[in-house]
This record gives C-alpha cells, sequence and structure tokens, in this order.
C-alpha cells in the first residue's frame, strides 16, 4: 500500500480509524461512523505527520495514509 497520492486521486477507506478529524481551519473530530469501510473519496491536499485531506460525500476529513488505499490503478481495464 502506497503512503504518497496524487492531488486529485481517488482513494478508498480500508479501516476505520478511532476518530475523524475535519479537514477545516479550526478541525473537529467526529465518530468514524461518519465514513464507512469501502468509501471512495478525492484527496484534497497532503498535511504534516503524513494525514491526507480527502473529501468524502459527507465532508472533508483528514486521515492517515494507513487508513486509505489508492483505486486509480485498481480501475484500470485489462488489456489481452
Amino acid at each position: 500500500m502506497s503512503s504518497e497520492f496524487p492531488i486529485g486521486s481517488k482513494v478508498r477507506v480500508v479501516s476505520l480509524p478511532p476518530y475523524l478529524k475535519t479537514a477545516e481551519p479550526m478541525p473537529m473530530l467526529r465518530p468514524p461512523e461518519v465514513i464507512h469501510i469501502g468509501e471512495e473519496g478525492i484527496v484534497l491536499d497532503r498535511r504534516p505527520g503524513g494525514y491526507w485531506g480527502v473529501r468524502f460525500t459527507r465532508g472533508a476529513f483528514l486521515i492517515d495514509s494507513q487508513y486509505i488505499e489508492s483505486i486509480e490503478n485498481l480501475s484500470e481495464p485489462q488489456s489481452d
């Protein structure tokens, strides 16, 4: 699993963190149930400490790279 994601790439949640932090100027803690495993989002930016700003359907959150994986390479069609 890569820990580098290009800005604008799609990622998928592979496990839930103990809590989520909103990606706002004044971040707030939210319960992990705001998102679910398998939910897809778009990378907005990289933050210090290995965190990524990711836009999901219910908002933008800061999430550690260990909880997400890139789906850009997984969605490429197979050619024979």
